[in-house]
């Protein structure tokens, strides 16, 4: 660290999750000094699509940071954000259109001719399967639907690399980054060209690559003035979400897992090498050599936030759907609920699927589907872990994270539903991972795995109870016998419009 930031010695993350903009401030031994938030929104024009603007990612990243009481003192800066969104910017570097978020499922029918056209092509350059989640059937579906943006384009940057250039001035994008975008030549290293003409984008409007903990750039005097953080801090690159919050929770030794209960849930398992799978994601980890499998599901939290927001008087808060939820008994009295509000990625990868309630009686009340809500996210991280049993990679300690898992009751089901301990750390956001990072590029640590060390705290560990354990796994076998039945209905549904 310079002379000059001898008296700045804290280190700031800034996550851009789907649902908000989040901060952490961490000291030089790992310790969170600060929190804060702000959520932005997401746009639905059609049933499975979703959409944001950039412009609500900065607002909410300038409005949190002039809050902070400790802003300062921050010594260096990384962001993270979610994965595989592209923002398209002209020649003025400016926006072009709303950013396509992961959860979307209009490619879908590109998605099937990249399969039948180009599998072996893709899977074995990107080590992916192409499925509507990657910025290249994305990226197809606009040059098959709204060419002209494509035509404007002249530069590609994703999330949190749009948010460094707007800090920084500069464009630049991390190797994890490049591998969510079905454009990245994972044995190559490199932006792979003819991934990349699959949908006719030229390399050259992809940014150049770093590393997670190098200096990309320094804040600029008019970001400065937008944020209140000093002109001239170092901004680390950072990575992608689910790589630095995994790395928080101290998932940094294969076997691993990491299971996520925020806006999209996840099961993502440390392996010593690189596993790829159709059915999974495949990423390299925050700590060199390291890598991890993902499957995934495409609502979780955000079904609790939608439940509140569209059936309960309005200021509702998540402590009082929870203390219902707790009056209501394990399988919540015969009510099912499968979060399929966006479609859904693992296991089954089908863009068709919706969200039901089923089971339902005039016996039931409110506390039943405010379980039956968190029970059926949990049964959904369940089923997605039978992705990696079946390839196996079974994980020998379950790490739980996200907003969800603040949450004692959803917890707890978590535990029972996967019959095994669970793990909660205190600190597991991915901004306090990208605060690590910071940290690591700034030199405050020798490197990434000395400075979660440090700074990793369990605040609590779940232990599953032997009978509702043996409930559940009933019931989680007539969740899947529920999905089985309604499949075909939705897949159907939209042939009788």
């Amino acid at each position: 660290m310079d002379a000059g930031n001898m008296k700045r010695d804290l280190f700031l993350g800034i996550d851009f999750g789907t649902g908000g903009c989040k901060v952490t401030v961490i000291d030089g031994e790992g310790a969170v000094l600060e929190n804060a938030s702000a959520e932005y929104p997401t746009s639905h024009p059609r049933p499975a699509w979703a959409e944001q603007d950039p412009a609500d990612w900065y607002r909410a990243m300038c409005h949190v940071l002039n809050g902070l009481t400790h802003r300062a003192r921050i010594a260096a800066l990384a962001l993270d954000s979610y994965t595989h969104g592209a923002v398209l910017l002209d020649d003025r570097r400016r926006v072009i259109r709303p950013t396509i978020v992961y959860t979307d499922q209009r490619s879908a029918r590109e998605c099937d001719f990249l399969r039948e056209s180009h599998f072996d092509l893709i899977f074995q350059t990107a080590f992916q399967a192409p499925t509507p989640t990657w910025t290249l059937p994305q990226m197809l579906w606009l040059q098959n639907n709204e060419p002209d943006a494509l035509r404007r384009t002249r530069q590609i940057l994703f999330v949190k690399d749009y948010i460094r250039f707007l800090l920084t001035g500069e464009m630049a994008c991390d190797c994890i980054e490049a591998q969510g975008t079905l454009f990245w030549d994972m044995k190559g290293g490199r932006w792979s060209e003819a991934l990349c003409a699959l949908a006719d984008i030229p390399v050259r409007a992809l940014p150049r690559i770093g590393k997670p903990t190098d200096v990309a750039g320094r804040l600029s005097r008019g970001a400065a003035a937008d944020t209140g953080l000093a002109e001239g801090l170092p901004v680390i690159m950072g990575a992608s979400d689910s790589a630095v919050e995994g790395y928080a929770a101290g998932a940094i030794e294969p076997g691993q897992c990491v299971l996520k209960l925020a806006t999209a849930g996840n099961v993502n398992v440390m392996t010593a090498e690189a596993n790829p799978h159709p059915e999974t994601l495949t990423y390299s980890h925050v700590v060199p050599g390291l890598w991890y499998s993902v499957t995934a599901t495409n609502a979780a939290a955000t079904c609790q936030r939608w439940y509140r927001d569209m059936f309960c008087a309005p200021g509702t808060d998540y402590a009082a759907l929870e203390a219902l939820a707790n009056g209501s008994p394990p399988g919540s009295n015969g009510v099912f609920f499968h979060p399929y509000l966006q479609g859904e990625r693992s296991p089954y990868w089908d863009p068709d699927l919706r969200g039901s309630f089923t089971g339902i009686s005039m016996a039931n009340s409110r506390g039943d589907f405010s379980r039956a809500l968190l029970e059926g996210v949990a049964y959904s991280l369940r089923d997605c872990y039978r992705t990696i049993e079946k390839i196996g990679l079974r994980a020998r300690e379950f790490i739980l994270i996200g907003g969800g898992a603040k949450s004692a009751l959803w917890g707890g089901i978590v535990s029972d539903i996967f019959d095994a301990p669970v793990n909660c750390p205190a600190s597991c956001d991915a901004s306090f991972g990208s605060a690590l990072l910071a940290a690591v590029g700034a030199g405050a640590f020798k490197d990434e795995v000395s400075a979660v060390l440090r700074g990793l705290r369990l605040e609590r560990r779940l232990s599953p109870d032997p009978a509702r354990a043996r409930l559940y796994a009933g019931r989680f076998a007539h969740y899947r016998r529920i999905h089985d039945a309604l499949a075909d209905c939705y897949r159907n549904l939209g042939k009788d419009d």
